[in-house]
């Protein structure tokens, strides 16, 4: 029963936000499109990219620029945010650890979810994106970030209920060097086009092969740790 609770509270908490999450999105557009209209007068643009540059911004006004900054200073809060509701669940590393990919899996899915709810946006799993601007931009097709929430919600889930029945999950110097070394090549996948995206160009085509090995080495690091049996080092 206590699982079930943490688990159902960590879950609310990613959806409720996922859905503040999609509504600054529609904001954040409703504000820019004007810009982006006079910006790309006569060109092709969507509500995404041609990513606007920082003297678009600068041009249209310093309010711009602020809030791009205030963005940024945002997506780090919520981060911080998705940590320390799961550090309140939490008794030991582990659990905040299960408790984090919890929350922010949940999260980003529902920001998908209310988005398509509110403005019908993505079309489609295969629409790209931009997930970040820290350092620089991360950009991919939607099913991407969603096929590592759906990761990150199983793993979490598996963490908490191996707690849960006193078999905790033993992560050794292998199993932390796959996992991060795997997070790790999945956002150089992410950030692969950033000199085009930043530049205004329209994204390449995603780097399927560097995501995917990114995925495997990362979920076999967490499998083999899952697995082995409790006193084995």
């Amino acid at each position: 029963m206590k699982l079930m609770r943490t688990l159902v509270a960590i879950a609310l908490l990613g959806i409720a936000f996922g859905y503040v999450e999609a509504a600054v999105v529609v904001y954040l557009r409703t504000i820019c499109e004007p810009i982006r209209r006079d910006v790309f007068t006569g060109e092709h643009h969507d509500n995404v990219f041609p990513l606007l540059q920082l003297k678009h911004l600068d041009e249209a006004g310093p309010q711009y620029t602020h809030a791009l900054w205030t963005e940024v200073g945002r997506e780090l809060a919520t981060m911080i945010m998705l940590a320390a509701i799961a550090l309140l669940a939490a008794q030991n590393f582990r659990q905040w650890l299960a408790g984090f990919m919890i929350a922010f899996g949940t999260w980003d899915i529902f920001y998908y979810v209310f988005l398509k709810l509110l403005i019908d946006w993505p079309g489609s799993l295969l629409t790209w994106d931009i997930l970040f601007l820290i350092p620089v931009p991360w950009v991919g097709p939607v099913i991407a970030p969603v096929l590592i929430a759906v990761s990150m919600i199983a793993a979490g889930a598996a963490i908490l209920w191996r707690e849960s029945v006193g078999r905790p999950v033993r992560f050794g110097k292998f199993h932390w060097g796959t996992i991060l070394a795997g997070g790790l090549i999945i956002i150089v996948a992410f950030c692969w086009d950033f000199r085009n995206t930043s530049a205004g160009g329209w994204p390449h085509s995603f780097n399927w092969p560097l995501f995917a090995l990114g995925e495997v080495v990362g979920l076999v690091g967490f499998v083999h740790a899952f697995r082995r049996r409790p006193n084995s080092y």
